[in-house]
């Protein structure tokens, strides 16, 4: 499985994982629905189970995502200022639908 972080999402990221009380957590997508061609996606910071399985990133940054689900394999975490701030994740593998 893969997943993508842009630069500004990663500076995020990394700023939240090194706060204290989230030094043990890992960040993980999920899909918070699914209708049609598409899902919807998520955010949190957790730790892995056995139903998932663990990705490290380009950006050093290790990625929670649950086994055997095509809609999280391929997921690119993106961080936007304009025109809201805030995360957008997509999956340009599934034709980049995604939750803002």
């Amino acid at each position: 499985m893969k997943c993508k972080i842009t630069r500004n999402a990663a500076k995020v990221i990394r700023r939240e994982l090194e706060r204290e009380p989230n030094k043990d957590l890992k960040l993980r997508v999920y899909i918070t629905h699914m209708h049609g061609d598409h899902a919807h996606y998520a955010l949190k910071l957790d730790t892995p189970t056995d139903e998932d399985v663990v990705v490290m990133t380009d950006k050093d940054i290790e990625v929670i995502l649950k086994k055997d689900e095509p809609f999280l394999d391929g997921v690119k975490i993106d961080y936007l200022y304009i025109p809201e701030e805030g995360f957008v994740i997509t999956n340009p593998s599934k034709g980049y639908h995604g939750e803002y």
